[in-house]
């Protein structure tokens, strides 16, 4: 470590999508679930460069969701190391690391933990290109962190803390909802030009599984996605959420009811031209979050529409979330914005 800190500043560069990493393909690959796609990202991104680190508590041994496994024995334990339980210091150094010109991908264990950091990453990262009038930067920080329900975590292993950061200009928020997307978008955080904040949605590390391709792609941020098209209603999620909404499009459509459905990957900057422009066709829009709904990113999105759609809105704006609590334990599936809920508002916002 005295060698890396010691060592001259060096210019980062930043890959396009046109150079070096391909887009995502149709191609297919090798079945993984979404922690091994995370491991798979990780892998080719200290494989391409040199000057990348992997950092965090207990990623040396593979991490308690094991997103980690067999770095250290590969890159060696200068590039891939455990720090102390202090979330403040991971990401204070992280800064400083991808300030000298290093990729600095640090993993916070539970995003629950984040807040310890919270001054940091709002206060150091995101404002250390702007107030160095671009002289100096930190874009080569990702930072990562497990979020969500889990099914048994309650109050400090279950929170869902995006919104909090997408009030921050200069750092971008991201959140995958599968493997495949979940490798190109980790490139790409990986690769961007600005300080990420990726979060990781943990009830999927093991669930979700689909073919991978092997090889290095990026997806690309900020760009939302249409996962399933429709006529009556825009729905908008996320991560781990965009599963359940997928089922309750399902039983919506045995009602005759016709959703599209939309994934917002980026959620700061996010893609409201996407959503535009399906609100402007279906005249409705649902958003749905395991977040409180105060507060909550949903929010941000529904005042954007509202400007937006105004004229083409056939029913208020309907957001399916989190409740104002903290996360329980045993009543967490009365907390959760489960396929019912999200059915029952579908219905009632056509309705209207």
């Amino acid at each position: 470590m005295a060698a890396l800190l010691g060592r001259s500043c060096r210019k980062l560069s930043f890959p396009s999508l046109s150079h070096g990493a391909r887009r995502v393909s149709t191609e297919t690959g090798k079945s993984l679930n979404l922690y091994s796609a995370i491991n798979q990202a990780l892998h080719i991104a200290l494989d391409t460069d040199p000057w990348s680190y992997v950092f965090g508590e207990d990623v040396g041994f593979g991490g308690v969701f094991r997103c980690t496994t067999g770095l250290a024995e590969r890159f060696g334990k200068n590039r891939v190391f455990n720090t102390p339980l202090c979330e403040q210091g991971i990401v204070g150094f992280g800064i400083g690391l991808a300030a000298m010109g290093n990729r600095a991908i640090v993993e916070i264990q539970f995003a629950d933990y984040i807040y310890p950091a919270f001054d940091q990453i709002v206060n150091e990262a995101a404002k250390f290109r702007y107030r160095s009038g671009n002289q100096f930067n930190c874009g080569g920080l990702t930072i990562r962190a497990p979020y969500g329900a889990v099914g048994h975590g309650g109050h400090y292993h279950s929170q869902s803390p995006e919104a909090f950061f997408c009030h921050v200009p200069g750092i971008k928020v991201v959140i995958p909802r599968s493997p495949r997307e979940a490798k190109g978008l980790l490139l790409s955080c990986i690769r961007d030009p600005n300080p990420v904040v990726f979060f990781e949605p943990k009830w999927l590390y093991r669930q979700a599984v689909e073919e991978v391709p092997e090889h290095d792609y990026m997806i690309p941020l900020s760009e939302a996605e249409v996962i399933r098209e429709g006529n009556d209603i825009t729905l908008v999620g996320w991560g781990a959420q965009l599963t359940i909404m997928e089922q309750a499009c399902l039983d919506a459509e045995k009602e005759g009811i016709s959703c599209e459905l939309i994934d917002l990957k980026t959620l700061l900057p996010w893609d409201k031209e996407t959503v535009e422009a399906s609100v402007k066709k279906t005249g409705r829009l649902l958003i749905s979050h395991e977040a409180p709904v105060t507060g909550g990113f949903g929010a941000e999105i529904s005042a954007t529409i509202l400007e937006r759609c105004f004229l083409k809105l056939e029913a208020p704006v309907s957001r399916v979330c989190g409740l104002d609590t903290p996360f329980p334990l045993v009543f967490e599936p009365f907390y959760m914005p489960t396929k019912n809920k999200i059915l029952d508002a579908i219905k009632s916002t056509v309705n209207y």
